[in-house]
This record gives structure tokens, sequence and C-alpha cells, in this order.
């Protein structure tokens, strides 16, 4: 099925006298094929509209053949969306992504009693990879995976979280990336008690942990890795942390799997860090759904009973978080099957000593 046809084929659960905006640049290349830059999408079952303007329209025509393409801008755009809503009752929008300014224009052209945010069940249909896009993340993390076997060989002591970040970087573009899922986290020593810590001009020293969290983008979607080691020989309590890590991690990809809600899967991999005794030392999900965003649909959270399905594909990273001592957390991407998880991640998950 194009991916099109999801939107007004009963998956968003309205009656058929409606029409949805797309307007956020990653539901655009969904829903459309396009790519490019400034584009409003008009789609019902009676007409798929593109909308952009002159530096787009060929870009448009080879991308989205299935649309009709309308070269507007400004105030003549959002006439044209007056007039090709008139006869819908309800006007579906990106409410997760649409800022006020537009919301306020599109509603003053349209009728705010018509506009419903629907973000969430525009997003969820995202949920579930087709094979092409499965494909296209697993060689993002593949990738990933490559230049985490690459940055083995860079880190010494003495180079700085912010070398390790760019030669992760620079790898991975070398490698076919067209670019980063996010901000490369390469932190080390104490710092790694922060989740999200930012590289700095920190020197690595023997001893310390050292945690890098990375991803990169290939054909739009997106991967998403961690890996924490420890230059040098490891402390017994170093091993400690990072063996409950990889248990919860191991426990974690054992309870994901079709038919399962998330919370389920979530509560598995908490359960043997609290029983381990730090359980406030892990306080983010379990995981995430990934794709063409690095954080979307379905969420592996304590909170969160969407049930998993074939073919989701999600993070498993749980983590210990220790302030003046350090941090380790362990991520694999993985894609929903029957009975258990595809691994899309090769890389090594034993404590490795540089």
């Amino acid at each position: 099925m194009s991916a099109y046809k999801k939107l007004i084929s009963g998956g968003l659960d309205f009656e058929s006298d409606y029409a949805v905006i797309i307007t956020s640049p990653h539901n655009l290349r969904y829903f459309t094929g396009f790519t490019g830059g400034e584009a409003l999408a008009v789609i019902s079952d009676k007409r798929k509209i593109l909308i952009t303007d002159f530096r787009y329209i060929e870009q448009a025509e080879n991308e989205s053949p299935d649309f009709e393409i309308f070269d507007l801008s400004g105030d003549k755009r959002y006439e044209f969306l007056k007039n090709e809503c008139a006869d819908c009752s309800k006007l579906l929008f990106e409410d997760r992504y649409m800022n006020v300014s537009e919301y306020n224009i599109i509603g003053e052209k349209t009728g705010f009693e018509r506009l419903i945010g629907a973000s969430e069940k525009i997003d969820k249909l995202r949920m579930i990879k087709e094979e092409w896009e499965i494909e296209r993340i697993s060689k993002a993390e593949e990738i990933g995976s490559l230049a985490f076997s690459h940055i083995l060989k860079f880190i010494k002591e003495g180079v700085t979280e912010n070398d390790i970040a760019l030669e992760l970087e620079y790898f991975m573009r070398k490698n076919g990336a067209e670019g980063l899922s996010f901000d490369t986290i390469s932190i080390s020593g104490e710092k790694t008690s922060l989740p999200h810590g930012q590289p700095s001009s920190k020197k690595i020293k023997c001893g310390e942990f050292i945690t890098m969290d990375f991803g990169c983008i290939y054909k739009g979607y997106c991967s998403d890795m961690t890996r924490t080691v420890v230059l040098g020989r490891a402390s017994e309590k170093q091993k400690e942390i990072y063996e409950i890590v990889r248990l919860a991690q191991e426990t974690g990809l054992k309870a994901l799997k079709s038919g399962i809600k998330c919370c389920d899967s979530d509560k598995a991999a908490r359960e043997v860090i609290e029983k381990a005794g730090y359980g406030k030392n892990f306080g983010h999900s379990l995981g995430h759904g990934v794709g063409l965003l690095i954080h979307e649909l379905p969420n592996v959270s304590p909170r969160c009973d969407i049930v998993l399905e074939e073919n989701m594909v999600v993070s498993c990273e749980p983590g210990i978080y220790i302030p003046n001592f350090g941090g380790v957390r362990i991520e694999d991407l993985v894609c929903i099957k029957k009975d258990g998880v595809l691994n899309l991640t090769s890389a090594e998950k034993k404590l490795i000593e540089l």
C-alpha cells in the first residue's frame, strides 16, 4: 500500500469527509515521497495535492508522481487551501509539529472549528515498518557498528571527547551516511553519569569509562547505538555495574516480541537493575521507536501500553548512572518479530578494556 493511502483507508478512524494537512518534513517524506524543503500536502479521498514553491517544483514532480503539484507561496497557498478544503467537515493537522503562526493562518482561512489535532494518530501509521524501511535502518546501523570497531583503534590516553565524537562522525559520513541522527555523545570518567552528557575538550584518562551514543542517517532513516568501554583495566565496581546493565539489556531483548506491551518489556529489564540495588540510577525508558526520526512511536517505557507488533523498530538501552562515579549504557536497535527480535546491531557488547 502506498503510504498516503493509510491516511484515507480508515487508519485514522475518522469519517470520510476529511482532509489531512501534512507539514512536517518527515511525514511529507513518508506520505508523499517529497524530500525537499518547505511544502504542504493535502490528502483526502478525492485529491492528493502537494504545494511547494519554484525552488522545489521539479524535485516534487520527480519524487511525488501520484500527487498534483502546485507552485504557490504566501497567501496564495492558504487561499488555495481554503478553496480545496471547502467541502471537508474536518481538517486533520499535525498539532505536534505545526507552529502557532501557521495554525492561526490556516484556522483563519479554513475555520478553527474544523481543525483537529491528529499528530499521534498520523505518527502511529509509521510505527510498523515496511521491508524497504527496515533495510535502510539496518544499513544505517551497520555503518554505526563499523564506526564503533574503528573508534576502538583510535581511543588512547590523551585524545579528547571531542576528538572521539568527530572521528565517529567523520567515519560514518565517509562510509555512506548522509548525516547524523542526533548530536554525538562521547563522554568519559565521572561525566558518564550524565545520560545525555556533551563531549568537551576533556582528555581521556586510563581507568575511565567512555560512553559513546551515536547514529547516522541513511536514505532518510536513522540508526542509534550506545557502547561503554574502559581505557585500561576496569575496576571491580566498573565490572559490576557493567555486568548488571548487560544482563538488564539481555533480559530486555528477550522481553521484546510481538504481542507484548511496551511497559511490560520495560519492566522486565528494569527489575534486573532494581534487584541489584540501582533502581534509582535508571531513570529513563528502556527504549523508543526509530525510523525517519530518532525518537518516534512506540515508547518502550513504564507508561506506554502500546502492544508491540512485527516490524516495529525500537531501541533497547538500559543504563545505570551514579553521580561522582560514572555510568554505563548499552544500546541495540532491534526489529520486532513474532517470537523475539532481529538485532540490527552487530557491535561487541562484552566489556571492552582498551
